[in-house]
Formats: structure tokens, sequence, C-alpha cells
């Protein structure tokens, strides 16, 4: 029986779940929301310099990992929550429940219960217009911002095929909507999404349920995407099902149209360091969109990882920690 919070059912992931994931031995610390728990990991010494690092779909705060702790090898304090429906944070099952509306007024209210100041933003897929709202509406408490493989809507973006995609292979009778979680689990797809799985395995996985054999490294990424929705049922996967399908392209207002342009409006007034860090062998976000972004900003600096795919923090993670501190010497 799901829990509920005013009313609202939820599922709560057991701690056992997290046990023994590769690199990622941080404490929990939960924040409650709209009578929920949001979680989120906040480590390194509480007087460094501060980084918010931000996720998309369909990850959670395991996929920082290596960017924090090479951060806080330097002394630096980082706070990474999981957006609800995701990680540790409690799973709504209400698919209606989930907005972009709502991660971005969750992710404020942790923004000012840690009082955060003159922080830097790192952010990703939608952890790019759930981050940068932030940023926007609390232009104060950021002095840097590092964009990596996302984008703001506005009138004048150009949704690529392979995110026109995405979204048709999670509306009801698509590819993933119709098969995660009962024959493919989020753990195998991102080892598909990160190369550590050849293509064929996924038709393989959900035509008969053959599944290939890992080596250490891979079952180490498949366990962490997988801890989050252990032994729960397509009920408690409501929240990554809804992020494709808010996309403002198809669905204006649950993916928050009007306000995405309005901050990448605000944000084009930005004069404090902005760095984009691009993985170039994403077709979701391309290089080509990248680097029109970092266009619009005379201070900006690019930095392109050519063989990084969509979630670069996963496979890319000391590159892009190399790429940063080069630019704060700079």
């Amino acid at each position: 029986m799901p829990l509920t919070a005013d009313g609202v059912p939820f599922v709560r992931t057991p701690d056992e779940a997290f046990a023994d994931l590769p690199d990622y031995d941080f404490a929990p610390n939960y924040l409650t929301f709209e009578g929920l728990r949001l979680h989120y990991v906040d480590v390194g010494p509480k007087d460094g310099p501060v980084a918010l690092l931000m996720h998309g779909m369909p990850t959670w705060s395991f996929l920082n990992r290596h960017i924090i702790k090479r951060l806080v090898a330097e002394g630096w304090r980082c706070v990474a929550a999981d957006h609800i429906g995701f990680g540790r944070s409690d799973k709504v099952t209400d698919d209606g429940w989930y907005s972009i509306a709502r991660h971005i007024r969750a992710h404020r209210q942790l923004v000012e219960h840690l009082d955060l100041r003159d922080a830097t933003l790192f952010c990703q897929d939608w952890g790019g217009p759930i981050g940068l709202a932030q940023v926007a509406e609390m232009p104060e408490r950021f002095n840097r911002l590092v964009i990596m493989n996302t984008w703001l809507h506005h009138a004048e973006y150009e949704y690529t095929p392979a995110l026109i995609q995405w979204n048709a292979q999670w509306q009801p009778d698509g590819l993933f909507a119709s098969n995660i979680p009962e024959r493919l689990t989020l753990g195998w797809f991102m080892l598909l999404a990160t190369g550590h799985m050849a293509p064929p395995n996924l038709f393989g996985i959900i035509q008969g349920g053959t599944y290939p054999e890992l080596d250490a490294t891979a079952d180490g990424v498949r366990r962490g995407y997988d801890a989050p929705f252990l032994d729960q049922d397509r009920a408690a996967h409501a929240g990554p099902r809804r992020f494709p399908l808010s996309l403002p392209f198809y669905n204006p207002e649950g993916g928050a149209a009007e306000d995405q342009a309005r901050y990448f409006k605000a944000l084009s007034g930005w004069t404090k360091p902005i760095h984009f860090i691009w993985g170039g062998s994403d077709a979701v976000f391309t290089e080509a969109w990248g680097r029109k972004w970092a266009a619009l900003y005379p201070q900006a600096s690019f930095d392109l990882i050519p063989e990084a795919r969509h979630f670069l923090q996963e496979t890319h993670g000391d590159e892009i920690a190399d790429y940063f501190f080069a630019r704060l010497k700079a």
C-alpha cells in the first residue's frame, strides 16, 4: 500500500536499496516538500565554495558522484538533490502530480532552506530548466554557471529529431512506456545510453528476456540506476515517465513553456562567468546548439568532449572537473 502525504499517494524506496553503490557513499539528508521527503547530498566543508549539481531524467544525484568527489577534494561544498520521483526522494505514484513548475518550487525551497550563496550551478538535461530557473529568479545567490547538454525552451529553439523521438517513445504505446519497468529497468537503459551495452542487447532484453553479462564497472552503473526503483512497480516510475511527456512542444503547461522562455530572456543578461562543457556525441542536445547558446555570452567558455554522449557526468566526470578547474585558473 502506498503512503500518502496530504492525500497524495507515494512510495519510499528502502534505505537498503542504496547500500554499497560504487563511489556513492554520501550520507542522506532530507527536506520536507509538500509533505514529501526530498533527498539531497550535502558534502564538503560548510565554509567552502558551493556547487549545486542538478540531474535530469532518468537519473539522480548518483549521476554527479564523480564530479562531487573531485570538487570536495578541492575544498568545495557540494549540494545535489534528487527530484521528487527519483533517487532517494519519495516517489509520487500519480502521474498528474508532476510538473516542471513543481520541480522548480522544490529546488527553490532547498536553495532557500540551505541559504546557498555565491553558488556555482552545474546542470544538464532537465536539470537545465529546473536549475537555471533558480538562477533567473534568485540571481544574487549564484556567481557562476556550468551548463552541459541541456536547453531552455523559447520560441526560436529547434527541437531535434532525437528529442521528438524520445517524447514519442514515452507516449502510452511507445517503446519505453510499454517496457519500463516490466522488461527493461532504468539501470539497463542507462547502460545502453552510456555505451556500456550495445543496442542489439536492448531488443534481446525486451523480446526475449536475455540479459548480457556485465563486467564489474558496468554492473555498478546498472545497480546505481536501478537502486531507486528496486522492487517497485510501474506506478513508482511516474516521475521519470512524466519528464519526457513534459517537453514544452508536447505539453506547454506541464513543461512550463512560458516560464522557460522568460528565464531564457532573463539570463540573456547574465554577465558573471558561464562555462559550457558539452558532450559532442549527443543527438538530443547537439554541439551546434551548445555553441549557438554559448555565443550569446561574450564571457562564455566552451569546452567540447567529442566522444561524450548525453550523460557526460556518468562517463566523463573527471574530464568535466578538469575543464572546470582549468577555467577557474584562467
